[in-house]
């Protein structure tokens, strides 16, 4: 093992320009931390607000980003569960922004974290898949705790986690309600899954209803909390609401008021999980559905090369192609 790799290590702030790959040491393995050799991960919108500076109060620099990786263990402390050679994914928990992430040859993660796969899929497919399906799946159990049967309501559709969250309800029984703001990204949503989409001109409430007089079961919020009281108007007494995501930047209200906001015998939860709700079981279960043709990744783009974060990180920042930006390495 060489005592050096190649990453991206940010000393702080700056633009695209900023992505340089450079030579770090070679994270060491410590008591539950295990080492990865990374083979692909996705690139995410928060990686790009981290590069800006704007990063939640556990970031800090220098840091190497990246919040999800995929990859092949390395090596692991004597104690490990996990064996060299293995096939995993990692995702959150801190993982590029309190400690260094996956813009690297090597990751150090804890254990805890890392969820062992096999598959046949390329890595180009696996590395876009941690973070989104984290997200889209505890977001559609842990925070709805979504039925088969049921009709759940996806606010945010075209995101990543949204695109994902209409494959996975459909795959888990449910019938999904989609929206977008472009008619022209209807063919989209129902590529992946949706059975009904909804033109979201910022009042949603009563199309939904025209739809289900009653109110839908669920709805996950991935557009922010200025539309939440709308999405909640869409809900049936007794159904729920949960918050991922604010793709429109409001996440925070100076102002709340539940009685307003909240329809009677309406549930709202949030969703900001990690790995551990993703079991491994549930993770084999969506790749062979991949691999089936079942489930259809969210994949934009696959960039090959470290020095291809620049454009991925780029190609995000435009917003112009939904989906994940993955970056191989070689």
């Amino acid at each position: 093992m060489a005592d050096t790799m190649h990453a991206i290590c940010l000393a702080g702030p700056g633009g695209p320009e900023a992505l340089t790959v450079t030579e770090v040491p070679t994270p060491q393995v410590k008591s539950g931390w295990v080492r990865i050799r990374v083979k692909a991960f996705g690139v995410n919108e928060s990686e790009v607000t981290s590069r800006k500076g704007q990063a939640s109060p556990d970031f800090s620099y220098p840091r190497i980003l990246g919040i999800e990786a995929a990859g092949v263990i390395d090596a692991t402390p004597s104690e490990s569960g996990l064996r060299p050679g293995q096939s995993v994914v990692t995702m959150m928990g801190g993982m590029g922004r309190s400690f260094d992430g996956s813009y690297a040859e090597y990751v150090l993660v804890p254990e805890a974290q890392v969820i062992p796969f096999t598959s046949d899929l390329p890595w180009d497919t696996v590395g876009a898949l941690p973070e989104m399906f984290q997200t889209a799946y505890g977001s559609l159990t842990t925070g709805l705790a979504l039925q088969p049967g049921q009709t759940v309501l996806i606010r945010g559709g075209t995101s990543t986690v949204g695109l994902s969250a209409i494959a996975l309800a459909h795959d888990l029984g449910a019938t999904a309600i989609a929206t977008t703001r472009s008619a022209d990204r209807e063919a989209l949503l129902r590529e992946h899954g949706a059975d009904h989409v909804v033109i979201d001109t910022g009042h949603l409430a009563g199309k939904v209803r025209n739809l289900y007089p009653k109110g839908v079961d669920s709805a996950l919020e991935l557009v922010g909390l200025d539309v939440l009281p709308d999405t909640l108007r869409a809900v049936r007494r007794g159904g729920t609401a949960c918050f991922t995501g604010a793709l429109g930047g409001v996440w925070a209200l100076d102002e709340f008021s539940p009685l307003a906001v909240i329809p009677t015998g309406v549930w709202l939860t949030a969703y900001a999980g990690e790995a551990t709700d993703l079991p491994a079981t549930v993770f084999a279960h969506q790749l062979e559905a991949i691999s089936q043709g079942r489930i259809r990744p969210a994949i934009a783009h696959v960039h090959r090369g470290l020095e291809q974060v620049v454009s991925a990180q780029t190609d995000i920042e435009t917003g112009h192609t939904p989906g994940k930006h993955v970056v191989v390495l070689d």
